[in-house]
This record gives structure tokens, sequence and C-alpha cells, in this order.
């Protein structure tokens, strides 16, 4: 409860997401806060922005979001609300006194409408000296209230005299509430209204008759506030008269509570410690659950065991009990407590205090629920402990019977082990004890049959599946496909894969897995045989429907089977799976398949690398510069050179170091079978002319490095030739 009124969850929830100083987790029991706070007041069309003030002791100023037209300091508008209470106190009090008389409430109300009737008549006269008046006053530091101004730094009503006398500024004061009235009806209720919409709902006026505010706006004022920092939302509620009647650790408790939903255990734990420094405040056995929850969720294990010893110590600070003599914080924790020190334990992977906490709880004669033991083991058995996990069900079966959750993680354990019958055991001694297993239960060890070649035993599994979850079909199948893959034994892969067909059609996953799992084994054949049967489909598809029953290879169907291919060496086969696959609307990635084309032309088939580069042109996509490379090479070799130069002059850019002068006569001393001397010399030729009528670096390069490279095989070719003569002199 704060201020009357009711706060969700939620909202108070909205308070943790402020973004405050973070500081160790313990200082001195007290927050590092420090700063100011500014409270942002309703929008104004002729007020500007007043100067803001800190609302803590230190003075310091911040600067505010300029999404508000209107920020005044958290002091001034504190101000204004005592103002406003107290002139709302006092209307009460007149209407109190009214309703004493009836005829002098109707004389009062009629008196009051010929004097507003007479303030129109003037404003028509002189409205634009009030206007001016009022924005005079406005710039002065003033803010509005009811009609009435305030000055900065006055309270209740106690205005200041700065060379306008009271009875001016009365008379101002009613003459530009004629104006607004005037104005625009409309808007005089939205002038009066001196709260920010946050705490609209702190008008005392008519609040028992009031209907209470509604979950919904309550959340949305409280965000308005998301800039307020926790401890100085405490303190202002703490301060405030009207609040005294609320316990200051419910506030605490809320706030606490909020921090950690919002997962914030620095935060959280800075404000129980402050809460030690007051008897008011001072922590029950909720907030003591709310910081030990959160301390445990983020596994702050030696600060959840100091929670612990504060728990059970007296206080630090001496406290002036008076009456209270046998006051006596000190608590003993409960299995709330020492449940978040084992979630601690289990995120931390810190057995032994987990071990420690059961053994805490034994001497209390308190138990873990079963699903708190079943996530311990869980968590023990991703951790490879699986001897914890042994010695846990141990202990859970002194205490209670175990559940189907534990009884999964044992058989989760023991088919890590390798322990095939030991898991079928377990599973019997848990139905002999009349518990009914989960699907996932049938499903781990079905898995486990086939990991251990019994697929014939796995399938018997399903049918108790089936009668206690509607879990597909087809994805219990396929997590055994995948089982009996994981293990190497892709025959009875390939059994179950045949079996499901009489019970349910398998999808594209299974069929990808079942492709890679021939592939992966060495067995060629049958994977092409099954990846023909998926083309073959695209054939019967004649309605939408169809594709619920028949599945075409997607595009990790194709690359499975492209680099199974360009592994075996498979030209011919690869040909026809990359024609496929662009027919089938995918496309050239250049990261995947460049390296295969390129093999494959060095193997003989230029039919990929011509297929390659009518899709690129299609498509608009710019080519890779390998295979603009590779495309001039084809054409040189095949003495157009035109055709060839032609690719470098339109696709080739200078940025690629594949077209630098270094690279050519890389590529120029690889290719040189392919090459003749009088193509080349064609290239020299032709790309002189070229670059006369147009600059290009690329096959500047490239005449350059034919120069270089004509230059040096003519040398070669005239040193074997003069030492042949020579051989053939010696011989005579």
């Amino acid at each position: 409860m704060i201020g009357g009124l009711s706060v969700s969850e939620s909202a108070i929830e909205a308070l943790s997401l402020i973004n405050y100083t973070h500081s160790s987790f313990f200082h001195g029991g007290s927050s590092v806060l420090r700063g100011s706070v500014a409270v942002i007041a309703p929008r104004r069309k002729k007020q500007k922005i007043i100067a803001t003030r800190s609302a803590l002791s230190d003075g310091s100023g911040v600067v505010l979001d300029k999404e508000f037209d209107f920020e005044p300091s958290f002091g001034d508008y504190l101000k204004a609300m005592e103002s406003v209470k107290t002139d709302r106190d006092n209307n009460n009090n007149n209407n109190n006194n009214n309703n004493n008389s009836n005829s002098k409430s109707i004389s009062n109300t009629s008196r009051k409408q010929r004097i507003v009737k007479k303030n129109v008549r003037e404003e028509e006269e002189n409205g634009a000296d009030v206007a001016t008046s009022a924005r005079r006053e406005s710039r002065k530091g003033v803010v509005s209230n009811n009609g009435a101004f305030v000055r900065e730094g006055s309270r209740k009503g106690d205005f200041r005299d700065d060379g306008v006398s009271l009875e001016k500024f009365k008379k101002q004061d009613k003459n530009l509430k004629a104006y607004t009235v005037k104005k625009n009806v409309s808007r005089e209720s939205e002038f009066m209204d001196m709260e920010r919409a946050a705490f609209k709902s702190l008008d005392y006026e008519g609040v028992i008759d009031k209907p209470r505010v509604s979950k919904v706006d309550m959340d949305e004022r409280i965000l308005k506030l998301a800039k307020w920092r926790v401890l100085q939302v405490i303190e202002w509620i703490q301060a405030r008269e009207r609040y005294k009647s609320h316990r200051i650790r419910h506030v605490y408790t809320a706030a606490l509570d909020a921090l950690g939903k919002a997962r914030r255990p620095v935060e959280a734990l800075n404000l129980f410690h402050r809460m030690l420094d007051q008897m008011d405040s001072y922590p029950d056995i909720v907030a003591y659950h709310c910081i030990a929850v959160t301390l445990g969720q983020a596994g702050h294990l030696k600060e959840l065991f100091d929670v612990i010893d504060i728990m059970r110590s007296p206080p630090k600070k001496k406290f002036k009990t008076e009456f209270l003599e046998k006051w006596d914080p000190r608590l003993e924790p409960d299995v709330i407590v020492y449940n978040s020190v084992l979630n601690a334990c289990v995120r931390r992977e810190k057995w032994e205090g987990a071990f420690w906490v059961l053994q805490q709880l034994g001497q209390q004669g308190q138990h873990p629920s079963s699903t708190t033991y079943g996530l311990v083991m869980e968590v023990m058995l991703a951790c490879g402990k699986y001897n914890l996990v042994h010695d846990f069900f141990k202990k859970v079966q002194k205490s209670y019977i175990p559940n189907a959750l534990i009884y999964k993680v044992l058989v989760n354990t023991l088919w890590k082990e390798g322990k095939t019958d030991e898991a079928i055991m377990a599973v019997e001694e848990m139905e002999n004890r009349g518990i009914v297993g989960n699907a996932g239960l049938y499903y781990d060890l079905a898995r486990c049959l086939c990991s251990a070649g019994r697929c014939h035993e796995a399938l018997k599994q399903i049918d108790k599946m089936c009668k206690v979850a509607n879990k597909p079909l087809v994805v219990t199948y396929t997590g055994l496909i995948q089982a009996c893959l994981e293990s190497g034994d892709v025959e009875s892969g390939a059994y179950i894969f045949n079996h499901m067909k009489k019970f349910c059609s398998p999808n594209l996953v299974t069929c990808n897995i079942m492709l890679k799992g021939f592939l992966d084994n060495g067995m060629f054949e049958e994977a092409k045989q099954l990846f023909i049967m998926l083309l073959e489909n695209s054939n019967s598809i004649k309605h939408e429907e169809d594709y619920k029953v028949k599945v075409i290879p997607d595009i990790y169907s194709f690359n499975t089977m492209l680099d199974a291919c360009a592994i075996e060496k498979k030209w011919e086969d690869l040909e026809f799976v990359y024609e496929q696959m662009l027919r089938y609307g995918h496309h050239f990635n250049g990261k995947r398949h460049l390296r295969m084309i390129l093999d494959a032309r060095r193997a003989g088939k230029e039919e990929l690398l011509e297929m390659t580069w009518e899709h690129l042109v299609e498509t608009g996509r710019d080519p890779p510069p390998l295979i603009v490379t590779e495309m001039f090479c084809v054409r040189l070799e095949q003495g157009d050179c035109a055709a060839a130069l032609s690719y470098l002059v339109n696709f080739a850019y200078v940025e690629s170091q594949v077209f630098s002068r270094k690279s050519w006569s890389k590529v120029l001393v690889e290719n040189a079978h392919r090459f003749e001397e009088h193509s080349l010399d064609e290239v020299v030729r032709e790309g002189n002319i070229l670059l006369a009528g147009n600059e290009n670096l690329a096959v500047r390069h490239l005449i350059e490095s034919c120069k270089e490279f004509l230059r040096a095989k003519r040398s070669s070719n005239e040193v074997e030739v003069g030492r042949i003569f020579q051989t053939e002199a010696a011989l005579v």
C-alpha cells in the first residue's frame, strides 16, 4: 500500500527498473545513491523549463530528458502539492460550512457566477494585458495552482513580495482565471490540475468516494517514475506525513520483491542492508524470502550465506526498543531460504553446498520438493556428475517415492554410462510402484535402446508414449533415427526410417538426417537413391495440399549432396545436382560452391563454370573475381582474345587483389600449358588498344605480366636452344 493505493506487483516492479549507481554487495549497510531527482509536472503551453533542484542534501543538479516541456525540480513539485493540499482542505472546510445553510450556499453560488461573468467582460477589454502579466510572472518562476500563482520556494501559500503587492497579485490571479474560462472552457480542469499523471491518485478531495485506481492505470503511472531511484522514492514516502500510517517495512519489502523480479541482485542487496538501519524497516521473514530467492537465482552463494548469518544473529545496530524490550528479530531459515541456497549451489556447481543444504533440511525435518531434486539432478547430469546423480536418487528414495521427472534423469544418466539394462530395470521399478511415466521418459528410454542397437525394443516404447501424450510420431521416429546414427548404426536407422512409413510420412528433417547418415557412413548410392526420390516427389505435386505428404529437397539437401559428390570426385553427379539446385530456385553461394566449381573445371567440367556465369548474369549479381579470372583463362585457351579481355573490362574491379600484377603472374605460370604464345601476344596488342581509349588497371597489370612472362619464357627457350647446339657440337 502506497499512499492509500493498492500497488500491483507489476507496478512495483517498474520501480526496480531504475538505473542507479551500482555499489559493492556490502557498503556498511547502505546504498551509495547520490545525485538529484526531478519530477515532471503537467505540460503547459505558456510555461517554459524551470531550473531543477536536488531532492537530496548534496545540491547537485541533473539534466532531464527533452521529451517534457515543463520540468520543475522535485522540491518545487512537492511544495506545489503541499499548497494544493492546503487550498483543497480550505475549500473542503468552506463547503462543509456552506452545507449548514442552503440559502447561503445558493447565494454564494450566484455571487460567484456574477463575478465570473463580470471578469469575462473585463477580460474582453484588457485580456492582452493579463496574458502579458501571466507570461511575465511565469518567467519569474511561478507555478500555476488552480488559478493562483505560487512562487518558487513558497511554502503552503506563503507568498514572497517581489515588488508586486498581494492585492494586485490576487487581482491578476482572478483575471487570469476568467480569461482561461473564456479562452477554452475545456482546458480549465487541465490548467487547474497540478498533480502529475503519476500522482493523480494522491488527490485527497473525495478520495474515499472515488473508485480504486485500476491496475493498468497504476502501472502506467508508476512507469512514469522510471527515472526515480528506489531508495529516493522510499525516502520521499517516509518523509511524507500522509504516509506515516503505512509501515515502511512493507514498502521496502515490496521494492525488494520488485528488484528480484527484475533480476537486480546488487540493488536488492543494497536495499536489504538499508533495511537493517532502522527498527521499523528491519527485515521479517517475507523480506528474507525475497532477498534469498533473488540471490539464489543469481547464484550469489557467499552473499546468501551472509544473509543467513544476519538472519540468525541479533542486530548489529542498537535500537531504542522502549516498550519492546523483548524484541528479538532473529529467525531460523525455512525451506524457502534453503531452496534458494540449493538453487545457488546448483548454478555454481557447488555440490558440497547442495549436500549441506539437504543435511540442514533433514535436521529440521524438512525436505525439498521432488521437483527440486529433479532439477538438481538434471544439472548434475549436464555437468557429467553421474555419481552425484545416483547419490541424490538414493536420498530421494529415503524421503519419498521419486516422481517421473527423477526417473527420467536417472534413465538419461544410465544411458550416458552405457548401462542399458539398468535403465530398463529402473523404468520397470517405476511402473511396479504405480508411477505413470511421461512421454519424455519413454522417449529417452527408446533412444537409449537405439544407441545400444536394440531398435526393435525401442519401437515398442512408442506405444507407451502414445498412451500418455500426443507427441507427433514423425518427431519420435526422427529422434530414434538420430540416436541410431549418432551411435554409428546406420542399418538400424535405415530400418526405422522404412518402418515409420507404415504409420506416418517422413518430413524434410527426417530425410535430411537420413541423407547425411548415408553419406557419413560411405553409402553414397543409398543417399543418391533417397535424393532422387525427393526430386521425383516434386513431379507429383500438383496442389498445395500435396506438400503435406510429399517432401522436396531444400538447400541443405542440395549442399549435402554437392559436398559428397565433390569429395568422391563424381563430377557427373556433381553437375546433375548443381543443375537441379539452380532449377529449384536456389542460388550460387560463393563461400560454398566456388571451390567445387573450380575443381570441377580443372577436372574438365567447364559446363559448371558456364552454368554459374549465366546464372550470375541472369540474377544481376556481381561474379566473384576468381570466376572472372577463370572465364578469362577459358576464353583465352579457346583463342578468343577479345572475349577474354571483355570479362576484365566489364567485370573486374581494381580493389581486388586477384587482378594485381603479382596475381596475374601466378595465373600465367600455373596455366602456361593452356596458353599459346601468339595468344598472349594478341592479349598485349589488344590490351594496349583498350588502354589507349580508357585506362583500366586490371588490363594494365595483365599486359605487364604477359610481357614479363613472354620475355622470361623466350629467354629460357633461347638458353635451351643454345645448350642443345653446344651438346651437338661436342658430339661432332
